[in-house]
């Protein structure tokens, strides 16, 4: 089973939550790490923004990675929200039995 970290920046701590529970209760993350206090510098139609954001850390299967960006790009306020997979190269066997338990198998099923 291989699985991945996905990163999402999101406005603000509402909006991660609703991201962050609406992924998990639907099974497609086992977990999802809220980090506040982000600020991020970015190109975006044709001008440099500053914002403060927060970061979504969302432990998943790979397989499981086209279906979560499906969902958080119905789900989050930006036209184009970042969306960043990566991949895990090693964890702890017993982390990786849980996070593969609390997913679902097929990522076209629902809940």
């Amino acid at each position: 089973m291989e699985f991945s970290v996905v990163l999402v920046t999101v406005p603000n701590r509402e909006t991660g939550l609703k991201l962050a529970e609406a992924l998990v209760a639907e099974r497609l993350a086992a977990c999802v790490n809220l980090v506040p206090g982000l600020f991020s510098v970015y190109r975006w139609e044709g001008k440099v923004v500053r914002e403060p954001e927060e970061l979504l850390i969302i432990k998943t299967r790979r397989t499981l990675v086209e279906a979560l960006t499906r969902r958080v790009q119905a789900l989050h306020p930006y036209t184009l929200p970042e969306v960043v997979a990566l991949p895990v190269a090693a964890g702890s066997e017993a982390y990786l039995n849980w996070l593969q338990a609390e997913t679902r198998d097929d990522p076209a099923a629902g809940g």
